[in-house]
């Protein structure tokens, strides 16, 4: 790694030359790095904004699952059987499926060594229980802060094989050029901690940004992570799949899940007025036969956490339902009181279910809060530590924006469908379809590190990057830059965080768990309008955060056509969200007739959706047949010819 400065005009670029560069500091990220080294690569620098901000670092739930193979007693399992479990979620990759699978016991394991503490027997099993979408007990976890101990693990790592990080950067720009006919990625742009612009130069990119954290008002992603895939949309990468996210219920104080036991035990749900304690209602017993169907309803969401369009229609999504209406179209506020029963609350009323778990977790006991000491207390201390204590208040929730199944098309190798060495990993890469596995994308993050580090090392070791065509390109993209910071200096927009607000809500109005055409169309035009002005001017009293809304402006745009596209293709109710039709099917009989839905269209699981963009807001939709699963040869001898002649990286 060496720096060099160009001049351009009248500023000076501090451009650093590094073979591969490594943007983001999430868990993905980490240990890519790591495995770069492992494969001869020591050329590696980390860009990032922090090693302590993200979500890996500042997420979690109740039980943060790990997803992984599984490796405890007699029960039969192999990476093709995982992998079915994968593809029957729809519209993922076969062959993603299948490395997804494969890679997940060496992926786990390297945690394991690095000192991640995954709970095992006396005779070296590592026990697991079955997660949501799992039909085997593969599912592990070290408590609500899985992926904070990974993180840490893989940074004591990093630091200990002095892998360089340079921390306080905002990268605000891809660079790409032409490469004999095909677009691919050199580097970026960043600013600096005093803002001031920086360049980064590279033989390969890889892309651990995280998810789309930014893009929603309504959020559990933590605050300090806002996401970036903006930037690679906007240098015309392809994505995949960008409608299918997931949504649940969450505190808005602390951002963070109300999954698992704290459904569990059954608090009493309350909505407010906007004042937060005048006109307490316990609103949800109207839309239920008895209070034990209701609590029943409650206990659920604990294993059906994510908002499920086929559990809306007497299933447990109603209460996502319900807790939306009051928060967003009543303008009230929801909390979560632990410290008292649902009003006629008894034991008795509850489904078999339910009355059998908490008779087996011994927490049949007088209150909500009780229940959660005996059964789960450190879910109790984790708000504590964030100076909320639901022994004596409520906590506020709703509906939040979780995690994107979909992101950037990479092939199995993790690689850009259509920018050469742009390595997309985490979650920014949309490996996943409609549905997946509780804590798959803890482990698809981990694989994704394997499998880009193992590409490069083997077939993108050496040089072939035009450091003539990379000045150029370089400056070229920072002049672009500076008259953009210059206009703005002249012609300023609104102060960002208004500009920031109005993307969010629109994409929390229109994008979210609850969509229609006609919100989406009117969405859309909105979106482009405001792109249009972000990407003319921004805040002079702020640029860093002007530029982080300009991508973030421009990837809600993209988002909205892509969720458009897919309802105007028949798509129907999918996933975590419904599509509401006044010609669709009534959900539930207390709510009036906007509650109506467009059924799923179970033909589209069969394929993926796939989007590019380009910078004057051209969006092309096109849904491809997806990947079948590979079922390949598994003879030795033929297989270890394969991988000694390396023929296994031209597949």
């Amino acid at each position: 790694m060496h720096t060099e400065t160009l001049t351009i005009a009248d500023h000076t670029l501090p451009l650093t030359w590094v073979h591969t560069l490594v943007i983001g500091s999430g868990a993905a990220g980490l240990n890519a790095a790591l495995q770069l080294r492992a494969n001869g690569i020591e050329d590696v620098l980390i860009v990032s904004e922090g090693l302590q901000m993200g979500t890996s670092i500042n997420t979690g739930s109740d039980k943060q699952t790990y997803y992984k193979l599984s490796l405890c007693g007699a029960e039969t399992d192999a990476p093709e059987i995982m992998a079915e479990t994968y593809f029957e979620g729809g519209s993922m990759h076969g062959d993603l499926a299948l490395v997804e699978a494969s890679l997940s016991a060496r992926a786990f394991l390297h945690l394991v060594n690095l000192g991640v503490p995954f709970p095992r027997d006396p005779y070296g099993q590592f026990v697991g229980y079955k997660t949501d979408h799992d039909p085997r007990q593969r599912a592990t976890s070290i408590g609500p802060y899985t992926s904070r101990e990974m993180c840490r693990a893989l940074i004591r790592e990093v630091q200990q094989r002095r892998i360089p990080v340079h921390e306080g950067r905002n990268v605000v720009q891809l660079l790409t050029m032409e490469d004999d006919d095909d677009l691919r990625a050199f580097g970026a742009i960043a600013l600096d901690a005093e803002g001031d612009i920086e360049g980064y130069a590279a033989e390969n990119v890889v892309f651990a940004v995280g998810g789309p954290g930014g893009l929603y008002r309504t959020s559990v992603y933590p605050e300090v992570h806002t996401g970036a895939i903006g930037l690679a949309l906007m240098a015309g990468a392809k994505a995949q799949s960008l409608p299918e996210s997931q949504y649940g219920l969450a505190s808005t104080q602390f951002r963070w899940n109300v999954s698992g036991t704290y459904m569990q035990v059954v608090p009493k749900f309350v909505s407010t007025a906007a004042d937060g304690s005048s006109d307490p209602q316990e609103f949800m017993r109207p839309y239920f036969d008895s209070v034990g169907d209701m609590a029943s309803m409650v206990f659920l969401k604990g294993y059906q956490w994510p908002f499920d369009w086929r559990k809306v229609q007497g299933g447990s999504s109603i209460v996502d339902i319900l807790v939306y209406i009051e928060t967003v179209l009543k303008g009230r506020r929801v909390f979560l009181d632990f410290r008292q029963n649902p009003d006629g609350f008894a034991f008795v009323d509850l489904s078999d279910e339910a009355h059998t778990y908490l008779t087996r977790s011994e927490a049949l006991l007088a209150t909500p809060i009780a229940r959660l000491e005996k059964m789960n207390p450190s879910a109790i201390e984790l708000y504590l530590d964030h100076g909320i204590d639901i022994r004596s208040e409520p906590l506020e929730v709703a509906v939040c924006a979780q995690h994107n199944n979909g992101g950037l098309a990479g092939n199995h190798w993790w690689e850009s469908l259509n920018l050469k060495h742009l390595f997309p990993i985490g979650e920014v890469n949309g490996s996943h379809g409609v549905y997946r596995p509780g804590g798959s994308a803890l482990n698809s993050g981990q694989v994704a590190g394997f499998r880009a580090a193992e590409y490069i090392g083997n077939r993108y070791q050496d040089w072939t990057v035009s450091e003539d065509e990379s000045r150029k390109a370089a400056k070229e993209a920072v002049s672009t830059l500076l008259r953009w910071r210059a206009t703005t200096g002249t012609n300023p927009s609104r102060p960002w965080e208004a500009e920031r607000a109005e993307f969010q809500a629109r994409m929390s109005r229109a994008g979210a768990h609850i969509r229609s055409l006609a919100a989406l169309r009117e969405a859309v035009s909105e979106a482009w309008k405001q792109w249009e002005r972000l990407s003319a001017r921004g805040d002079p009293q702020n640029i860093g955060e002007s530029l982080r809304n300009r991508q973030l402006c421009f990837a809600h745009a993209v988002y909205l056509e892509a969720i458009k596209y897919a309802l105007e293709s028949g798509t129907g109710s999918r996933g975590s969200s419904i599509a509401l039709d006044p010609d669709g099917v009534k959900i539930h009989e207390q709510l009036d007739e906007s509650w109506r839905i467009v059924e799923e269209d179970a033909t589209y699981r069969e394929q993926v959706l796939e989007t590019t963009a380009t910078p004057d807001g051209s969006v092309t939709c096109a849904w491809v047949d997806r990947r079948p699963l590979p079922h390949p040869d598994a003879w030795f001898e033929t297989a270890w010819a394969r991988f000694r002649s390396g023929d296994i990286y031209d597949l």
